[in-house]
């Protein structure tokens, strides 16, 4: 036993320096974030263990099979991916080096939104690209609001971008007949996004992440873990674990995870007046958090872009994922920066990029 204890820590620590002697100036740049506080490095953590009777990776697919079929079953099991999702080009334009084009696109089965732009950047391809999410689109390509244009800054420096834009209160198929939450309808329609974008020539396919801020970091987050094929994830202050404290980390509103049809709850915190409700209600009874579904990102990289919603401790659920990747034998593939707003700032965004450029533009994801 102590021989393979042993044997583990030189196994990592070998890994951990392998990492840090890299010569890129990304890493460099990124690396420190890799670490958590010390504060939040060890000790008792409030979150059960995604690898609590894993001996084995084989135990691990058992077990992450049985953390994705747990929560498809209390929010909805998504219909079959779109194959080919139709893409109608609506009004193009030319932004510096950017061709930035207004598009119609299937989003799931016979629902359709033009409220999508598909920037591509000058140059030959195939380019890593990024699915870019939030209420609306304008705000992704620089239109509307600020610090906030995911999509034109990244397509700036070499990524094909989609950014899309959808109301939290979408219900599929219907309000009347609801088969999804709807932010497990959101990670269904971020996968046929993706769908889109491996479709184009210009994308290379085994390189596209997604990014969104507040309620689309909720968003990327839950299309991200519940859709393998995402090969990099930035959630921007989502309030990546339940957390009933924080207003603004409101899963158990019924416009994400709270819909129980015949028993819609007033906005707001959960109070006895004011109870939680549908799925959030049961898996908040039987201890489930969202640390089971970051589980499902390993070994894909992450990055939280962390503000007033996702401050440092919330390395204490992150640690699960470091730990989860360490098993499978990665390092390194889980970041968290932190600031004291909600809103993203210069220096926040740009390590955002950063991050991208390294795991994707740079394809080190692909161990290239």
């Amino acid at each position: 036993m102590l021989k393979t204890l042993a044997l583990t820590m030189m196994a990592m620590t070998l890994s951990l320096l392998c990492i840090a002697a890299e010569p890129d100036s990304l890493w460099q740049k990124l690396q420190p974030f890799t670490v958590p506080p010390a504060d939040f490095s060890q000790g008792i953590n409030p979150y059960p263990s995604p690898l609590d009777g894993v001996k084995t990776k084989e135990d691990w697919q058992r077990k992450r099979q049985q953390i994705r079929q747990t929560w498809n079953d209390a929010l909805g099991h998504w219909p079959e991916i779109i194959a080919k999702p139709k893409v109608e080009y609506l009004v193009k334009e030319q932004r510096e080096k950017v061709s930035q084009s207004q598009v119609k696109i299937e989003v799931a089965p016979g629902k359709f939104t033009d409220d999508a732009y598909l920037l591509v950047p000058e140059g030959k391809g195939p380019f890593p690209a990024v699915v870019v999410v939030y209420y609306e689109s304008l705000t992704g390509i620089g239109k509307k609001g600020e610090l906030r244009d995911f999509a034109w800054q990244l397509a700036r420096r070499g990524f094909v971008t989609l950014s899309v834009g959808s109301d939290p209160n979408s219900y599929y198929p219907s309000k009347e007949n609801v088969q999804l939450q709807p932010l497990t309808y959101h990670g269904y329609v971020a996968a046929n996004c993706h769908q889109i974008l491996a479709s184009l020539p210009s994308v290379d396919g085994r390189l596209i992440g997604i990014v969104g801020h507040s309620y689309g970091g909720k968003w990327a987050l839950f299309g991200s873990c519940l859709y393998d094929k995402f090969a990099a994830a930035c959630w921007c202050d989502p309030g990546i674990v339940f957390d009933e404290k924080r207003p603004s980390v409101n899963y158990w509103e019924p416009w994400y995870l709270g819909y129980e049809k015949g028993k819609e709850r007033k906005r707001g915190v959960i109070t006895p007046e004011n109870p939680r409700t549908g799925p959030y209600k049961m898996l908040m009874e039987k201890g489930r958090d969202l640390q089971e579904l970051h589980a499902l990102m390993a070994p894909r990289p992450v990055l939280v872009s962390g503000g007033s919603e996702d401050p440092p401790r919330r390395w204490q659920a992150l640690n699960h994922l470091v730990a989860v990747n360490r098993f499978l034998g990665y390092e390194g593939r889980v970041a968290m920066s932190n600031r004291p707003t909600h809103s993203p700032t210069v220096e926040s965004n740009e390590l955002i990029y950063q991050f991208f450029e390294y795991w994707l533009k740079e394809k080190k994801v692909l161990g290239k």
